[in-house]
């Protein structure tokens, strides 16, 4: 994984999906509400818990924000939020401009890179992943499930430009991709309930499931081929497949998909083309990977 990688995650364009929120990533910011209850825990450190909030709130879209932009979206007080900024600056991970906004400086990367650099998955996927984009001639890339998203943690090296959404770092709710339909589907079943009991749906196109029932039923064929398809779920002509990752203790950890981007497949024309080379890498990968 490279710095302009990482780098890429941080100064996309913002384009933002047909219909969608401000941010398909926003998602990742820590709300004061969480902030809060979490707090009632004696060992919790709320001011770090904030400061955090901060700078996950500058890692979105907005590249460059003041403190009362902050204090809105993270929905900290504006004075704490002054305070965190002010200590992430002392620090180096924070810059402030001309006009009194705050961005993002290349340090942030050294938590990236820390965790990209140590994570067996995002290591030993990079040469396969770059195997199957030259053999598929398509861009590919590997992500895990966090929660209520996936992030996607390596690509191959050899993808065309694509959509900036799909870069490394970039998280995205899991009930609009293909990635996050495979990794569901293979839930335990009582933690798969409870996420479509929470789970909040955005009809970012009018193909997205908005729906308890459209999902499970996304899920359960997903489950049953073993393999997920998506069409045009979050952007218009992006067509994604992707396929789970076992690792040598047979649990799933990861998720590897093809994205054909500009055209339109169907689901038996990609599986046709491109599910048995994508299920070789994926057991490759899952082979090297303990359990």
């Amino acid at each position: 994984m490279t710095a302009r990688d990482l780098n890429s995650t941080l100064d996309a364009p913002d384009v933002r999906p047909t219909g969608g929120p401000p941010s398909a990533t926003d998602h990742h910011a820590l709300p004061a509400e969480t902030i809060d209850r979490l707090g009632e825990d004696r060992d919790f450190v709320t001011a770090l818990a904030r400061g955090l909030a901060v700078m996950l709130s500058l890692s979105d879209k907005r590249r460059r924000m003041s403190i009362a932009q902050v204090s809105h979206l993270t929905g900290i007080p504006r004075a704490a939020a002054r305070r965190s900024l002010h200590t992430l600056a002392m620090l180096g991970f924070v810059a402030i401009d001309d006009a009194r906004r705050y961005y993002l400086r290349p340090r942030v990367l050294s938590f990236s890179h820390a965790y990209l650099s140590s994570s067996p998955v995002a290591v030993l996927a990079q040469p396969i992943l770059d195997r199957l984009g030259e053999s598929l001639h398509e861009a590919c890339s590997l992500a895990m499930l966090d929660g209520d998203q996936i992030v996607y943690l390596a690509r191959s090296t050899t993808s065309r430009i694509m959509s900036p959404t799909l870069n490394v770092g970039r998280r995205l709710p899991a009930y609009c991709t293909s990635i996050g339909h495979v990794l569901l589907a293979h839930l335990p079943t009582d933690e798969l309930e409870a996420y479509l009991e929470r789970v909040r749906f955005h009809p970012y196109t009018e193909y997205t499931p908005t729906s308890q029932k459209r999902l499970r039923a996304t899920v359960k064929s997903a489950r049953e081929k073993g393999y997920a398809f998506a069409s045009q779920l979050m952007e218009a002509r992006l067509c994604t497949l992707a396929v789970p990752v076992r690792d040598a203790g047979g649990h799933y950890v990861a998720g590897i998909n093809v994205i054909v981007q500009g055209r339109l497949m169907t689901d038996a024309q990609m599986a046709e083309r491109f599910l048995r080379p994508m299920q070789d890498a994926a057991l490759e990968l899952g082979a090297l990977l303990l359990s």
